[in-house]
């Protein structure tokens, strides 16, 4: 059995002060809200601010989590970027339901997404796979996502002869690759407490009114 360590703040010192939420009036708007709170996980000492948890359900129903990073978010929704070909992609074109979770252990804090995803569009795509250094482009050519290898030589092999194959030209996306952005259903925040009297708040989408049901949760 796992040795449960009290939650006692922070692990080391922070050289700022975060953006507080007020719990009991909460904002009417959580993107801003998130933006918030994602600017001060950008001041952490720690890398990859940006990383998440995102969540899948199969064609069997078995759920399946990763952590990818996230490339985008404002109010048309979060933004990722992978391997269409991958397990996930797979996945998201027979259930396209995800669930996303930033986990923030400096600020103890926590932002959960639920929502459903649609394809980013052809010059996104393209204009973030612009951005991405050579050799990670070449890599996501020379790698069938999720598919077996027989060792790390194989696809060192694979990157050489993508080097070869482009030379000094440019990169092409591979028509597999792009993005997806996940729509905010679901988006709710949590703050560590000492005595796990955390605080939760949940904005549920309400299309029909246009707008947010706030409910306060239980930790």
């Amino acid at each position: 059995m796992l040795t449960e360590r009290p939650l006692a703040g922070p692990r080391q010192k922070l050289d700022f002060t975060p953006t507080a939420l007020n719990f009991e009036r909460p904002p009417e708007d959580p993107i801003a809200a998130f933006l918030q709170w994602y600017e001060d996980a950008l001041r952490l000492p720690m890398p990859n601010p940006n990383a998440m948890t995102v969540a899948t359900v199969d064609s069997h129903g078995a759920p399946t989590a990763r952590i990818l990073l996230l490339r985008g978010f404002d109010a048309s929704g979060a933004v990722f970027f992978t391997n269409r070909n991958s397990r996930k992609g797979e996945a998201l074109e027979i259930n396209p339901r995800v669930a996303l979770l930033f986990h923030w252990d400096l600020l103890e804090r926590q932002v959960r997404v639920e929502g459903h995803v649609t394809h980013t569009s052809v010059m996104e795509n393209d204009e973030y796979w612009a951005s991405r250094p050579r050799e990670s482009q070449l890599s996501a050519w020379a790698s069938e996502q999720s598919r077996p290898v027989a060792n790390r030589a194989e696809l060192v092999r694979r990157v050489e002869e993508a080097k070869v194959h482009f030379k000094d030209a440019e990169v092409p996306r591979p028509p597999h690759w792009g993005g997806y952005r996940v729509s905010f259903d679901v988006i709710e925040f949590w703050q560590g407490d000492p005595h796990r009297l955390h605080d939760r708040i949940r904005y549920q989408r309400t299309p029909t009114l246009g707008g947010w049901v706030v409910r306060r949760l239980c930790p």
